[in-house]
Formats: C-alpha cells, sequence, structure tokens
C-alpha cells in the first residue's frame, strides 16, 4: 500500500476499534498527519490521562507509552516499534539511581519524563521541559535535590532556580548533544536577522547565544507569536513541520550537528515509527505495552504529583 492507502486504512481502524493515535512532533510529517493529538510530553501525559478511546497508539518512544500506560491501565496501549527507545532514559537505569539515591539518602528526586517506568517508581516527582523550571522553584529553597538525567536540563533548572544543593544525573539525550556551536554561528552569520530557538537539553555554549530557551511546545508558541521571519531552531527537526504548518510565511532552519556531513539532527529512535508500523499494530492489536503493577502504582504517584502541579500552574 502506498501512504495514501495506509492512511485511509488507519482512520478505518481507529474507527473500527476506538482507537486514538498520540503523536510525539519529532516523528515523521505523514506519521503526525494521521494523528488524533500532536504535542510535547506534558501534553501527551494529559492526552493519555483524559482518553476516552480503548486502543491508544503512541507514535513515540518507549517510555511516552509507558507513561500512557500508568496513567490509562485499563486501555490498551500499543506501541508502533518496540525498538523505538531514547538514549536519555537509557543512560539513567533504575538499578543505578537506587544505588544513587541510597549513598545520598534524605533527597527530593526529580526525574524528567524521558525515564523508564521502573526510574519514575523510584521518583518523588516526574517533570518535563515545560515545567521543570517552575516544579523546582516550588520545592523550599533548601530542599536537597536530586534531579536526572539529563545533565544540560538539569544545569539549565539550577542556573534559573538557585537551587544549589541539587545532585544532576551524568546524563544526555544524543539528538541534542550533537548540535554544533560553531556550525550554528556560522548559520547566524548567514542569516544575521535570524533568531536561535532552543531546548533546554543543549549544551551551555548553545544555551548562551540563543535568543529564546524553551521546550517543544514553547518553542512552537514563541515563532507563533514571535516578529522575526527567520528562525534556526536548535531541537530535533521534526518540529518544524509544525513550525512551517502554523507560521507559514516564515523560514524555520535546522540546526546543524557536528557531523558536517549531515545537515540536521534527527531522533533515530523516533523515525522508527512509520505509517506502516501504525497500520499493523492496530491491525493485529500487537506490541502492547504491558506493566508490573506495583511498579505502575508507584510510578503513577510520581506523575499524577506533576500533572496536579501542572494544572495548578
Amino acid at each position: 500500500m502506498n501512504n495514501d492507502q495506509l492512511k485511509q486504512e488507519i482512520l478505518n481502524l481507529k474507527k473500527e476499534k476506538n482507537a486514538v493515535i498520540l503523536s510525539h512532533y519529532y516523528t515523521t510529517e505523514e506519521v503526525q498527519d494521521v494523528a488524533d493529538f500532536i504535542g510535547d510530553s506534558l501534553a501527551l501525559s494529559r492526552q493519555a490521562q483524559q482518553s476516552t478511546a480503548d486502543i491508544i497508539v503512541f507514535a513515540g518512544v518507549h517510555f511516552m507509552a509507558e507513561t500512557a500506560k500508568v496513567l490509562s491501565p485499563s486501555k490498551k496501549v500499543l506501541l508502533p516499534d518496540m525498538a523505538a527507545g531514547c538514549s536519555l532514559a537509557d543512560s539513567c537505569r533504575a538499578e543505578d539511581l537506587a544505588r544513587f539515591i541510597a549513598d545520598h539518602p534524605g533527597r527530593t528526586v526529580v526525574s524528567y519524563v524521558n525515564t523508564t517506568v521502573e526510574v519514575k517508581a523510584l521518583t518523588d516527582i516526574v517533570c518535563t521541559s515545560s515545567n521543570a523550571v517552575d516544579i523546582v522553584r516550588s520545592l523550599p529553597k533548601d530542599e536537597k535535590i536530586i534531579f536526572g538525567p539529563d545533565r544540560n536540563l538539569g544545569n539549565y533548572v539550577k542556573s534559573l532556580t538557585g537551587h544549589e544543593d541539587m545532585l544532576v544525573w551524568d546524563g544526555a539525550c544524543h539528538v541534542h548533544e550533537r548540535f554544533s556551536l560553531e556550525r550554528i554561528l556560522d548559520l547566524k552569520k548567514e542569516y544575521p536577522d535570524a533568531k536561535l530557538l532552543t531546548h533546554p537539553e543543549c549544551k551551555e555554549p548553545i544555551r548562551l547565544v540563543s535568543d529564546f530557551i524553551g521546550s517543544t511546545a514553547a518553542l512552537l508558541q514563541y515563532a507563533r507569536t514571535d516578529s522575526a521571519d527567520t528562525y534556526i531552531v536548535a531541537t530535533e527537526p521534526g518540529v518544524l513541520y509544525q513550525m512551517r504548518r502554523s507560521c507559514p510565511g516564515k523560514r524555520f532552519i535546522p540546526a546543524p550537528p557536528s557531523d558536517t556531513a549531515c545537515a540536521c539532527n534527527d531522533c533515530s529512535y523516533m523515525k522508527l515509527v512509520t505509517l506502516e508500523k501504525i497500520y499493523r499494530v492496530l491491525r493485529d492489536e500487537s506490541n502492547e505495552i504491558l506493566l508490573d503493577e506495583e511498579v505502575r502504582k508507584k510510578a503513577e504517584k510520581s506523575i499524577l504529583r506533576m500533572l496536579s502541579f501542572s494544572a495548578k500552574g
């Protein structure tokens, strides 16, 4: 089947099975086109919690589908490709975090949503790049914190909140680590009026030369409301599809990686999600996410605490 036929079959199966497709901004354009909702991690968490569908197909990576299952245990959650992992989640294994917590007792554990369900079960409150600063700011100034696993986001949060007693896990996202400051500065010379929009998972030198730093959703909102007409975007280039749709009169240039052979910086895991794989898992109801119930309940507490905070905020 070609893409148009696959899209029609997916629409038919969604209707037949009362299914919903949730897609992250980092997936391909054709995947975003069949999604019922496209968002960042925080928005997708809310959608998973509120969904009335019987089946959730998560067009994203493994930890996102796990989060959906934590919040919707009675629903069938399907992942188009079980190999769609996350380098950041892989950088913090639950057994390693458990030892770290034991070695540093009495600390509040704040974990990025880009973690496994087992790590979330060890966590006091989950955060996303949309709310990490506000969540840490809400804690008492003298609170002792463990923040993980992204060192770039953690150090960014630490610099904005003034929480000095915060131990930051030494993990990183392979996409945001690979951006080249030198090549970005060359682009800024080529496009002197362009603004640099940067995700906080990027390294500090890139954040320091940025015009705006924010989550995926915040970057989109900034582009919609700002008066500039050209932007260099330092995050996964899948988001540029929605930026161009929202702002057809503006130009969006993907920030280049250090590898000069590459024009942009794709997440190889997100790009594993295809229309054909979405069709197959919907047709066969395969690749179901199954969680240990005890672990799920522990993880649910830390996620619900985040969602409760976000609702108040």
